[in-house]
């Protein structure tokens, strides 16, 4: 079955210290979701579990991790610390009481076993079962997994958060219309980014054009980390969707990245490009619709018609498409010449200038250039 590396949050955190608390466990509480999920996912042991149990008509209570935390709030039941097997976790959930796993999922501690987490712990939902659930992962910060009886709902609790497992075929037609999305944002990312270079080459860039790639860059970017939460949560069931995400997204690697690069000394803007990157992930659905927000976000001061006064680029993103150039001599490059039009007026011998340029790499990115400016001029003109 898939081993779970989970790190519990210890407890309930100080009243004064909640809100800092939320902030700073987000991220953590997004990669604990993930790995429970992955761990729930169909081909897995636990999973097989979670059917037989469904299939059964039996309701569950089902902790993921067991720390002293986790044993001050258990009363009751059995303490067997046996081999984890999908069969004796489907008898062990047919009595009253939860079942608590070691943290790896692979051993059973305890059975039939009553939790009484805090009272004080707030939770939304109505159910004995599921109010239990909820406390139990605010206060451990372990998943914890709830099967509704009634319902015949497979719930997972991490954290604040709740997610609903659900089948296969329900998650593949959801994925499926990601995907298709998908394609759509990412042939139109290929020409807006295409008209980029065009307009690089010819000196003839504006905020707008930036900021359009931008935001299409971070449009499948958003898109595309969905999907991968469908592909984590299909387990065996979604390779084939892995296998179309990265056909379609596996060619942009640190796009984003070098396109700020590119003109964030344009922007004449303290910001670094960590900070960049994530106020450009902080925008909403709506700002990040607006090119105004996008190029704000990156540094750019834009009041008024400033979306259209033009910059440029220093010439990390073409220079990367140049074949096995360094990373280390793309900054070179970059460092010596500090524009792309001074990089594409460059000879061998003002490239061999540069430390590290030799003449065959000098002739090597003197033709790459040259190649990529026809291509680009070539696919926007004809």
């Amino acid at each position: 079955m898939t081993t779970l590396r989970l790190r519990p949050t210890g407890g309930l955190a100080p009243a004064s210290g909640a809100a800092e608390r939320d902030v700073m466990d987000k991220n953590d509480d997004e990669l604990l979701l993930r790995a429970a999920l992955a761990a729930v996912a169909p081909g897995t042991d636990l999973r097989d579990s979670l059917e037989r149990i469904l299939r059964g008509r039996t309701g569950a209570l089902i902790v993921l991790g067991y720390d002293k935390v986790v044993e001050s709030i258990c009363t009751g039941g059995f303490a067997l610390d046996v081999e984890f097997s999908a069969t004796r976790l489907r008898e062990l959930c047919k009595m009253d009481g939860a079942v608590v796993l070691d943290r790896e999922g692979t051993r059973i501690l305890r059975a039939a076993t009553q939790l009484v987490p805090d009272s004080r712990i707030e939770t939304t939902e109505s159910g004995t079962r599921h109010r239990t659930a909820e406390r139990v992962a605010k206060q451990t910060g372990y998943p914890i997994i709830s099967v509704s009886q009634s319902m015949g709902v497979v719930a997972l609790y991490v954290g604040g958060k709740r997610h609903v497992v659900e089948g296969s075929p329900t998650t593949l037609s959801r994925a499926d219309q990601a995907l298709q999305t998908l394609e759509r944002y990412k042939a139109r990312l290929d020409e807006v980014t295409g008209t980029l270079s065009a307009l690089e080459i010819e000196d003839l860039v504006t905020i707008r054009d930036v900021t359009a790639v931008l935001q299409r860059l971070e449009m499948v970017r958003r898109i595309s980390a969905e999907i991968q939460d469908y592909v984590v949560e299909l387990g065996t069931d979604g390779r084939l969707l892995s296998l179309q995400l990265e056909e379609l997204v596996g060619g942009l690697g640190n796009d984003r990245e070098l396109v700020i690069r590119d003109y964030l000394p344009a922007t004449k803007s303290s910001l670094t490009l960590e900070e960049a990157l994530a106020n450009l992930e902080e925008l909403n659905g709506v700002e990040l619709l607006d090119l105004s927000a996008g190029a704000r976000a990156v540094g750019f001061a834009v009041v008024g018609d400033s979306l259209d006064a033009p910059v440029s680029p220093q010439g990390y993103r073409l220079l990367t498409k140049v074949p096995r150039l360094p990373t280390a001599i793309v900054d070179r490059l970059v460092a010596h010449f500090e524009s792309l039009q001074r990089l594409l007026a460059a000879g061998i011998e003002d490239l061999m200038l540069v430390e590290g340029v030799g003449e065959g790499r000098a002739r090597a990115v003197r033709e790459g250039l040259s190649r990529l400016a026809e291509s680009s001029i070539l696919e926007r003109y004809v």
